[in-house]
């Protein structure tokens, strides 16, 4: 870390602390600009809903939807941003049955301070009241209260759905998802229609958004959002080396006011912390398995503002490693990058199935991580297929571009001509999974094209 500005600092000293400032800055301005985009709508849509309302994805994507890269085909997402600065909000959940459901809870700074369903709480009807750092009022006892570190609250739901053919019983279930202020907690209530800023770029992705910021538009966005959403107490000695550049919880910034030296070692340090990101980005991160790469130590990040703001460019929301892991591999058992002009095999030996407490999957994506379009129309494959078992109990994943042959299709995971790349999905992982007792099986080129299973 750079050493904290003296009285008189010169400018390399004032671009470090700048660089630190905006590595530190970057997941809350990605926060909130990502808050700005999904909220700004008069109502629930397909992916937007104003705030403190759900937006429920009531079928899996598509490969001509683009919006989010490495779309998921195991879950139907329930979205909300929560405005918790005035007074908590109350998320109602029915009673699952023995469906996996998971409401991820993201604070400002991308860190996961709650993650009520299956695995934590259970499948039974619940009530909880999400309570940010200066909300009021009373609450009622048969409420289960959650504290939220800031009042900028992401929750990310997803509700286990097997296939198409089960959408009517998830968008059943997400139409008993309901969040209500604390002041109608037992009332009648329906959401006022949100407000649109026509100012707002709603076309413009997020991440460009963001990376196209000068210091002062930067800045400026940080100060404000760390007003609502406080820094960690563990902040206190970084928040102390940025107070001499005007960068404090709440203070207007003007660039100009610093003087002309000083505005250019912010904006420098604006590029230099962007590649600083982007280059620790492009960095192998996690274990490597059997060629497959498993980021951990993500969903809290303490002090390590790289690391915290490197996953917020790359895979913003990430879970906790307790909720789901998600080994990932662009190359072969022999290092060379997948391509569909070869044939390849996942054999999971006999007993060697992921360890998972819900379920598991394996999703290609094409080159730019979307859903690649083929004749079965299957972008993943896992344990609610209908999987076909080798007579030793060993289990086979065929990845290739052509059918196997009918009597292996079940087992086939299609891939486009040219490349792509694998994504594991292994939701509420044992401790074999955490503790990286077992590894995902090796991707194996076929030496001959698959053969019919007599």
């Amino acid at each position: 870390m750079p050493e904290p500005p003296n009285e008189n600092p010169g400018p390399q000293a004032t671009a470090d602390a700048a660089t630190e400032a905006y590595i530190f800055g970057f997941p809350l301005v990605m926060m909130g600009a990502t808050r700005e985009i999904l909220t700004n709508v008069p109502k629930p849509g397909r992916q937007t809903a104003p705030l403190n309302q759900l937006c429920n994805i009531r079928e899996f994507p598509e490969p001509t939807d683009t919006a989010v890269v490495a779309p998921n085909a195991d879950t139907l997402y329930t979205f909300s941003f929560l405005d918790l600065s005035r007074e908590p909000m109350v998320l109602s959940v029915p009673e699952m049955g023995k469906r996996y459901h998971l409401f991820q809870m993201l604070d400002a700074w991308t860190n996961v301070f709650a993650s009520p369903g299956t695995r934590t709480t259970g499948n039974r009807k619940g009530d909880f009241a999400i309570v940010g750092p200066s909300s009021k009022g009373t609450l009622p006892d048969n409420l289960e209260v959650i504290k939220a570190p800031t009042s900028m609250v992401w929750i990310i739901g997803r509700t286990q759905t097997n296939g198409k053919d089960d959408y009517p019983a998830v968008n059943g279930i997400q139409d008993q998802y309901t969040l209500t202020p604390l002041s109608a907690w037992g009332k009648t209530y329906t959401p006022e229609g949100g407000r649109v800023d026509p100012k707002v770029d709603m076309n413009t992705p997020t991440v460009e958004q963001v990376l196209k910021m000068d210091a002062q538009t930067f800045f400026s966005r940080l100060n404000a959002l760390m007003k609502d959403n406080p820094p960690a107490a563990a902040d206190v000695e970084a928040l102390k080396r940025f107070a001499p550049l005007d960068i404090a919880p709440g203070k207007p910034f003007d660039l100009n006011s610093l003087g002309p030296d000083v505005a250019k070692s912010l904006e420098d340090g604006v590029r230099n912390g962007m590649e600083k990101i982007r280059a620790e980005a492009r960095r192998p991160h996690g274990k490597v398995l059997n060629g497959w790469e498993l980021m951990t130590g993500v969903g809290k990040y303490g002090t390590d503002y790289l690391w915290r703001a490197v996953v917020a460019l790359i895979g913003l929301g990430a879970n906790l490693p307790e909720d789901a892991m998600y080994p990932r591999a662009s190359k072969d058992a022999d290092g060379q990058p997948l391509s569909g002009s070869s044939n390849y095999e996942i054999r999971f030996g006999k007993g060697q199935l992921p360890p998972v407490s819900a379920f598991w999957s394996i999703t290609l994506y094409n080159a730019r991580q979307f859903f690649s379009p083929n004749p079965i129309h299957r972008y993943a494959i896992g344990d609610r297929d209908k999987l076909r078992y080798d007579d030793d109990g060993s289990l086979t994943i065929y990845v290739q571009n052509e059918s196997p042959g009918k009597d292996q299709e079940s087992n086939w995971l299609p891939a486009p001509k040219d490349s792509f790349r694998l994504f594991m999905r292994l939701y509420w992982p044992k401790k074999e999974i955490l503790e990286g007792a077992w590894k995902p099986p090796e991707i194996k080129r076929a030496t001959e094209p698959a053969q019919k299973v007599a």
